[in-house]
Formats: structure tokens, sequence, C-alpha cells
């Protein structure tokens, strides 16, 4: 049958009380024996030292200490200990009568074999208690350290869990918004009986499957992110038809560094819903560096008006938050408009 935790442990306290205690008694033999030869009458007498100094011991350890010293009342745990010396000084000097009384024959020949006046038998039960209430503040300094551990790896295990969750909830928002734009291109396409409405389900539902797969994962190859969005361009050349000019290109030291995915496809969804047309083309220039373990993702399209609204727009507010919750301060993300271009900027040290 095995033994619970708890029980175990409550084992493990009574018998390493019980192989302190016993230490002690050997130490109260040697210290009243020390220069004698009556080895009996010593032991004897030191038995009867111990109940005192177990409970004047306890008290301190599980009362005193607790109560008054470890919540910062510190005049009470003073006036307590006072009271507790005066009583137990009382109770230690009838201890040592009875074992005078009972163990020591009353006659003329009857000398006590200690080599201890009364002061400093008082002095060695008292030593012992100081030992036990120095053990227990050392103890119960550790028990709180290891407390405030636990209690902040709980707490920071708390935050990671509140993290993920977050993380996932902003995946959620990422991927109705992407979907909502395609099957619109779709739907568009599907109207006027288009040729390539076939192609561009193909290439939806191969984005749909890194979507569904490999947005679970908390971190995707680099190139399978750039072949997603590939993927996306391919599918809005067809919507644009001739009215399109996107230039995609990368610079990648490491395909197999890892990143968070979905992460750059808002950007490029945002340059393709608000981008403009001007002089008759929408124009896209994508560029992606990838050095060592630090990233550059920049993006630029053509507007024609105001982009502050787009900024609040779901797609880049939600990468912001992302952003915030996986790199904390290891990024950079500036979007700016400028000569009809609204330009975007993402660089991550430490991938």
């Amino acid at each position: 049958m095995k033994l619970s935790k708890e029980v175990y442990k409550g084992l493990i306290t009574v018998v390493s009380h019980l192989v302190f205690w016993l230490i002690i008694y050997f130490i109260y033999t040697y210290f009243l024996g020390y220069g004698s030869n009556n080895t009996e009458y010593v032991n004897k007498f030191s038995i009867y030292l111990m109940p005192v100094t177990i409970c004047v011991s306890y008290f301190f350890l599980y009362f005193l200490i607790p109560k008054y010293l470890l919540t910062k009342k510190q005049g009470l745990f003073l006036l307590y200990s006072v009271y507790t010396f005066i009583v137990s000084a009382f109770l230690i000097i009838l201890s040592i009568l009875y074992a005078l009384v009972f163990l020591i024959e009353l006659n003329s020949k009857g000398t006590p074999p200690l080599t201890k006046s009364l002061p400093f038998i008082i002095l060695g039960v008292y030593f012992v208690v100081l030992m036990v209430i120095v053990f227990g503040l050392v103890l119960y300094n550790y028990k709180s350290i290891v407390k405030n551990e636990d209690l902040k790896n709980k707490f920071l295990q708390t935050q990671l869990q509140l993290k993920e969750q977050e993380l996932k909830f902003l995946k959620m928002q990422i991927h109705p918004h992407f979907l909502f734009n395609s099957l619109n291109t779709i739907y568009g396409f599907a109207l006027k009986k288009g040729d390539e409405t076939p192609d561009m389900i193909l290439k939806l539902s191969n984005l749909l499957d890194y979507i569904l797969y490999q947005v679970k994962k908390p971190t995707v190859n680099l190139i399978e992110e750039i072949n997603h969005i590939n993927e996306y361009i391919e599918l809005e050349r067809i919507r644009f038809q001739d009215t399109l000019k996107v230039s995609f290109n990368s610079d990648i030291e490491n395909e197999s560094i890892q990143i968070p995915p979905m992460l750059l496809i808002p950007f490029v969804e945002n340059a393709f819903k608000h981008g403009s047309i001007v002089n008759g083309i929408l124009t896209i220039e994508i560029a992606i560096e990838q050095y060592k373990n630090e990233f550059n993702f920049s993006i630029k399209n053509t507007v024609k008006e105001s982009v502050n609204n787009i900024e609040k727009g779901i797609g880049l507010e939600t990468v912001k938050k992302r952003l915030d919750l996986l790199f904390n301060n290891d990024y950079e993300l500036n979007i700016d408009e400028s000569n009809d271009n609204f330009n975007v900027q993402l660089f991550i040290k430490n991938l």
C-alpha cells in the first residue's frame, strides 16, 4: 500500500523531530556528565530536562514566532518572550529539584555527580531553545522564499496562459477578416461567371489549408509564410487583372528560421484592401530581408486619401497587439503616409 504524499511528508517530519531531540538528549548527557563517571545518573537527570526544553522550544517555534514575530508584532513578541523565559526558568528549576529528589540518595555519601552548577544548567537549556528558534527562523525564511517562488511561478504561468489565450483570440480575429476579403473577391467573379473563378477557389483552398493547420503552431518556417503571401498575391492578381503592379523581393539567409504564422499577411491584406488605383494602377512593393536573428519587412502601396482610419483597422491593430505579446520591446513598427504612398516597416530583432 503506497503512502500518500501528505502522509509521507508527515512521517518525515516526525522522524526528523525525533532524531533532533535524540541528538539534544545526548548533548545534555555530555554537557552534564562531563568529568563524571556515574553515567546512569546523568542519563536519568537529562531525561527530566527534556520535557521543559521541548515545550518551551515548540512554544516559540509554533506560537510566538508565527503569531507575533512573523506578523511584525515585535513588541508583543518581546513581552511574551520575557514571560516565557520567567515561567520556563521556574519550570527548569522545578525539573532539577524533582530530579534531585528522585535520583539522589539523601545521605552523606550521596553527592550529585553533576559537574555543572544550576545557572549553567539553565543556560544550557536556553541555549538549546535558542538553537531551535534560530533553526525555526531559518526554516520559516526558506519556506517563505519557496512560497514566494511558487507564487511567482504561478503568476508567470497565469500571465503566459492569458497571453496564449489573447494570441488565440487575435488569430481568430485575423482569420475571418482574411476569409471575408477572399470570399468577397470570389463572389464578385462568380457573379460575372468569370473563367478565373475555379482557379481562385483552388488558390483559396491552399490558403485555407495553411490557416487551418499551420496557424495552430506557435511558429512556422519563414519560407512557408512567404509562400502563403505569394498565394495571396496570385489570388489578388486575378481580381485586379491589368490594374495591379506588385513587386515582391525577399533576401533570406535562413529559410527555416521561425516566425509566428499569419504575422505578415494582414499588412498585405490592407495594402490590397485600402490601396488606391493611381494613374490606372495599384502599385504595391513588398520586401523581406532576414540576416542572422534580424528580420525586416516593408510594404508600400499607393493611396489617394488619408489613411488615419486604416491604421485603426482590425488587421493592423490586431498585428500590433500580437507583436507586443510575442516580441515585447524587440520590434519596431512604423506606419506613415507620404507622397500618395502608405508605408509600413516592421523590424524584429532576436527573432
